[in-house]
């Protein structure tokens, strides 16, 4: 069964290169992968894959840099994200922890000689807590999110509340549960399996009393699966898109064999051998289904083996080793040794079935000859970690040359709500197993590809198990430098500037404070930019800096009063030293810039500094904050124009030389300047009644941000007035030429009565 992707912006984005090209694109890492795969390594970066998936309030131990709390409004709170969005579907998170579970069961040794065995327990306590959490005794949770709410927005998870307001949709809403007492077999009975198979592997390693927490809640979930019997309810469900069922009587297998380990009782292996007749048949035969792959859509073949383990019958063991062959002989097998059965995350397939292979060699084949199977999972899991025909690991961050931009939004860290900017993922998201290859061998490196290189919670699922049995065979070291701190692409916080208007009279700037973070996305309160200005011309023919008009033309982060967002501070002109001076503009509330969307990552303000008395004499060119700023045709980022956080420099020099890089890395100066006391009194934001030296008609009336104010920026207002089309930021205040607030019909009337000259100039008020 194939995971579907519906609805939104990024359901639309179609992939944009074939995925029939052989061969390997630049953006991929060039080096070789080694011959001899590092397990304890891939190990060690697949469980912070987990991490990176984690929900609501991150634990003490999560390494992620780049990850923070998020959708804490959840009722129930932890467990993983599914994939690169942020839904928690518990039908494939089941079957993951599931595999996690058992491959600690099956080869704790190894765990704790490579030093994982920790960090391995963090982790699978971490999702059981969450399944436990999701009984709720007479209901159980099923989902938390709704998928189709989730997939139109691309960002970082940290950012969802507002995300998720910034495309129209209400935060309750798309953090909603899904909840039912029956009509959900299977997913109740995925649940019920993680839950027995964690209780299994966490004796010894975690309280007894929550252990046994875990089990009660495992059986409650199976008497409500095995009551009803369907996958009615969950099927026509908002998981339904997603995660459709195919069938329930596998997990009901599944859960009742993991019950039978966990307890002992007798009673749950007949409930086992009772789902047997009503299991998949082969098409056409009396047969159990012996093809096809344990997956979180079909637990068969998984469970067969558990209950080939459990009753020790020939007949079961016989279909564990028809299962196995069916993979050696029948599946198709790539140049590398891979066995590839179907598009959609390829790899994950031999994967589960390698470590069934390695648990049956162990257990009910151990006295036979098992060199086929134990060739057969180190072939699949080399094959992953790099010894294929592309020298290529399928694990993010394992090996010399791997995937660099995986299918995920909060790794790719964009600040605009866009697949495709960057350009590269910001973060390497260590761990996670990429789709893999077309059935030619060929494999494409690009975030739009969901075939190749979308990754997911059940993809890693059968590649940690297996890991686990790998570690325990052939050993292997960890990284002790794992995880290096990574390195930023630029500041986090800056300003885009660009100065629209530079006469003898004074200069119009747009300055647009700008949030791009990423380690964690976040809002950052209290920041603050200078605008440094020698002011020399001005003194020199008599007048003083409190002369100074100090306009503001534009004020973006008034749009947002209706948010309950504090209102820009705007500084008279402070002494820095001698004759320079600087405008401080400050922000006490950071969600004015949120990277979340094009209209919504950056806030501008529109500043003249206009000569005394509207007078002639101002020479912009000395000014400190104006270096390279005067000859650039489009905004650009200037370091002159310095980023303050809690009022210390965060980012950019100041004119003594004094800088900061991003980190608020201070470098101080060399002798402090001499200072006035400096005028903290707050400028208003209305513009003068004095006839200004700019042309403010080139802004207002221009709502489709062309330059130009014409017969086009009525009709746009008037298709956004009766519900066609969006405006954006810039837009609704270009639109807004009355300042009532928000663009309405009166606007459009004005904006006709300036083109016909019926009125002189725009805004009207």
């Amino acid at each position: 069964m194939l995971k579907r992707i519906t609805g939104g912006i990024v359901a639309a984005v179609m992939l944009t290169a074939s995925l029939g090209t052989v061969g390997y694109p630049d953006a991929v890492q060039n080096a070789s992968a080694a011959d001899n795969p590092n397990y304890a390594e891939a190990l060690q970066k697949g469980l912070f894959f987990y991490e990176c998936q984690q929900a609501g309030p991150l634990p003490e131990w999560n390494r992620v840099e780049w990850r923070a709390d998020s959708t804490m409004i959840d009722e129930i709170q932890g467990g993983w994200y599914d994939a690169g969005d942020h839904v928690k579907f518990n039908l494939p998170m089941a079957f993951t922890a599931s595999m996690m579970a058992w491959g600690l069961y099956q080869y704790p040794d190894g765990l704790e000689k490579c030093g994982e065995l920790d960090t391995y327990v963090n982790n699978l306590e971490f999702v059981m807590d969450y399944l436990k959490a999701c009984d709720l005794g007479d209901e159980i949770v099923f989902q938390v999110g709704n998928g189709t709410m989730d997939h139109t927005w691309w960002g970082p998870v940290e950012m969802y509340e507002y995300g998720m307001k910034d495309q129209g949709n209400s935060y309750e809403a798309s953090r909603a549960i899904l909840k039912s007492s029956d009509g959900c077999s299977a997913v109740f009975g995925g649940m019920a399996a993680a839950l027995a198979a964690g209780y299994c592997a966490l004796d010894g390693r975690v309280d007894d009393a929550k252990r046994e927490g875990y089990l009660a809640s495992a059986e409650n979930m199976f008497k409500l699966a095995d009551a009803s019997k369907s996958d009615a309810v969950y099927n026509d469900s908002n998981a339904s898109g997603f995660y459709r069922s195919s069938h329930f009587y596998d997990e009901l297998f599944y859960s009742s064999n993991w019950l039978y380990i966990a307890t002992g009782d007798k009673a749950y292996l007949d409930k086992a051998a009772s789902y047997i007749p009503n299991l998949d048949k082969e098409l056409g035969q009396d047969v159990l289904k012996y093809t096809w792959a344990h997956c979180w859509d079909d637990t068969m073949q998984g469970a067969m083996l558990l209950y080939a383990i459990n009753s020790k019958e020939a007949n079961y063991i016989n279909h564990v080793e028809k299962h196995l062959k069916y993979w050696l002989n029948d599946v198709a097998e790539l140049p590398g040794g891979l066995r590839w059965n179907t598009t959609w995350g390829c790899l994950r397939y031999p994967l589960n079935t390698g470590f069934l292979a390695a648990v049956a060699s162990d257990t009910i084949l151990a006295d036979k000859d098992t060199a086929a199977y134990e060739e057969f999972y180190k072939e699949q899991i080399d094959y992953v970690l790099g010894n294929n025909p592309l020298n290529l690991s399928y694990m993010v961050g394992y090996g010399e040359k791997y995937p660099l931009n995986p299918h995920h939004r909060t790794a790719h860290g964009s600040w605009k709500n866009d697949l495709a900017i960057p350009e590269k993922n910001r973060h390497i998201l260590y761990g996670a197993l990429a789709g893999g290859p077309n059935q030619d061998g060929s494999y494409e490196d690009d975030r739009q590809n969901y075939i190749n290189n979308e990754v997911a919670d059940d993809y890693n699922a059968g590649l940690t198990a297996l890991l686990c049995k790998m570690v325990d065979e052939y050993g292997g070291k960890t990284d002790p430098n794992f995880p290096e701190k990574e390195t930023h692409d630029g500041p986090e916080i800056f300003v885009e500037a660009l100065a629209k208007d530079n006469t003898s009279g004074g200069v119009t700037l747009s300055l647009k404070i700008t949030n791009h973070t990423a380690w964690p996305a976040r809002v950052v309160d209290n920041i603050s930019y200078r605008y440094y200005m020698d002011l020399s011309e001005m003194i020199e023919a008599g007048h003083s800096a409190s002369d100074l008009v100090v306009r503001v033309d534009r004020d973006q982060a008034a749009m947002y009063s209706g948010e309950g967002i504090k209102p820009v501070e705007i500084s008279k002109p402070i002494q820095y030293d001698g004759n320079i001076y600087y405008i401080e503009v400050t922000y006490p509330d950071g969600r004015v810039a949120l990277p979340i969307s094009e209209g919504r990552h950056q806030c501008e303000l529109m500043l003249a500094l206009v000569y005394p008395n509207y007078g002639n004499g101002w020479d912009a060119n000395n000014d400190f904050s104006n270096e390279g700023l005067l000859d650039a045709e489009d905004p650009i980022v200037t370091k002159n124009i310095p980023i303050y956080i809690d009022g210390k420099l965060y980012y950019g020099t100041e004119p003594d030389g004094t800088t900061a890089n991003g980190d608020a890395d201070i470098t101080p100066s060399p002798e402090p300047p001499t200072t006035e006391p400096p005028t903290t009194e707050p400028l208003t934001t209305e513009p003068p009644t004095t006839e200004p030296d700019v042309k403010p008609e080139n802004l207002y009336g221009d709502v489709d941000c062309n330059g130009v104010v014409d017969i086009l920026d009525i009709i746009v207002l008037n298709k956004n007035l009766l519900g066609v089309g969006e405006l954006t930021d810039e837009g609704k205040m270009n639109a807004d030429v009355d300042r009532s607030g928000k663009p309405d019909a009166g606007d459009s009337l004005s904006i006709m009565k300036f083109l016909v000259k019926l009125i002189d100039k725009l805004p009207v008020k």
